[in-house]
């Protein structure tokens, strides 16, 4: 199977990428998700976690436009496939990838 890349997502799967990349540690708050795939306008409350005595940099790889995704990126993005429209109450953040979520969910 073919590693997924950035260039293969969609721009505003790309974008929250881009996002996770430029936070690196902290959590991103209610952050819409529409037929699978999030929505960005209105931007969702970021959150950044400072750690004193750490390195508070951005991503090696936020300058880069095309890199293979970590395994966490594509479960995430799966996620918001398999949840349609719902609402991701937090998503937390570590070394820019997604590390946990909670989501709301409308339940029938």
């Amino acid at each position: 199977m073919k590693t997924p890349r950035k260039s293969t997502l969609l721009p505003a799967q790309a974008e929250l990428v881009g996002m996770m990349q430029k936070l690196d540690f902290g959590i991103i708050e209610g952050l819409v998700i529409r037929d699978g795939l999030p929505v960005l306008k209105p931007r969702p409350r970021v959150v950044r976690d400072v750690k004193f005595g750490a390195g508070n940099g951005r991503r090696p790889e936020a300058g880069l436009t095309d890199f293979a995704l970590k395994s966490s990126v594509q479960e995430l993005m799966d996620a918001f496939a398999s949840l349609g429209n719902a609402t991701v109450r937090r998503l937390e953040v570590q070394h820019g990838l997604p590390f946990r979520m909670q989501v709301e969910e409308v339940t029938s």
